[in-house]
């Protein structure tokens, strides 16, 4: 099959599976594996993908997702060309497994896939194993520093504080994520904040920024320095990558 993916985690669930040879276009995001994506014609920003051009490279099937608001443009796209497609839309650690069962089935992988969401599962399973009776420690996720965006309860991200044992502390939010303000995080009072700024903001990345805010000197994990800048790549794509995005998170709270 001649495959392209629009974003980077369709990319790399593709390789997980063994289909990276069959790509023929790939995002300007796409970075995994390592050294992998040289020759791959990029096709545009997970957000603004050249339609023209993934046309032109006459795909079998196009691995869109929704998982950034404002990818919805990409899919009309697909739909007024009548490019043959298939959407992921994952909220949760257990959307993220469906979805790899759903990209083996549509691109001839089917056992593969299965194999691959069972060896997820195990590695699951084995953190809420070493995780259980540990106490409940508070995290707080954030995605975008200005306004401030968290995870709230239906993420993935979510999912995984669980796993650790952990609460995430803005799981009453019934959106993936939500603009929060400043006082309510140090009302909360996370004991671990996890800073996961998306896109180009990765690189401006450290806990001073988080810690000269305005009163969250008053947060116990920041008087206690956990604050843990993370990379996107881990926590903020859903792929097969968030399992060792699980297991660093276990590390952390430990």
């Amino acid at each position: 099959m001649r495959l392209v993916s629009l974003c980077p985690s369709n990319t790399e669930i593709l390789f997980a599976l063994g289909l990276g040879g069959q790509l023929v276009g790939v995002d300007d995001w796409s970075d995994w594996p390592e050294g992998a994506l040289a020759s791959l014609p990029r096709v545009g920003g997970d957000l603004t993908s050249d339609l023209d051009r993934v046309e032109t490279l006459r795909p079998d099937l196009v691995l869109a997702s929704l998982s950034v608001p404002g990818m919805e443009r990409n899919v009309e796209g697909l739909r007024a060309r009548r490019l043959p497609h298939i959407v992921l839309d994952p909220h949760s650690l257990d959307d993220v497994l469906d979805d790899i069962r759903t990209v083996g089935e549509a691109c001839r992988a089917g056992e593969m896939a299965a194999q691959a969401v069972l060896d997820a599962r195990r590695r699951i399973e084995a953190v809420r194993q070493r995780s259980a009776g540990r106490p409940a420690r508070r995290i707080y996720w954030e995605w975008w520093p200005k306004p401030l965006i968290a995870a709230g309860g239906p993420s993935w991200v979510n999912q995984m504080s669980q796993a650790v044992g952990a609460t995430n502390v803005f799981a009453d939010l019934d959106t993936p994520s939500a603009v929060i303000d400043e006082g309510d995080v140090v009302a909360r009072d996370p004991e671990v904040l996890m800073i996961c700024w998306c896109g180009t903001l990765q690189r401006l990345q450290e806990p001073s920024r988080v810690s000269s805010r305005p009163g969250w000197e008053r947060v116990t994990g920041v008087k206690s320095g956990h604050i843990h800048c993370v990379p996107e790549a881990l926590f903020g794509r859903p792929s097969q990558r968030l399992i060792d995005g699980l297991e660093m998170l276990e590390a952390i709270v430990e």
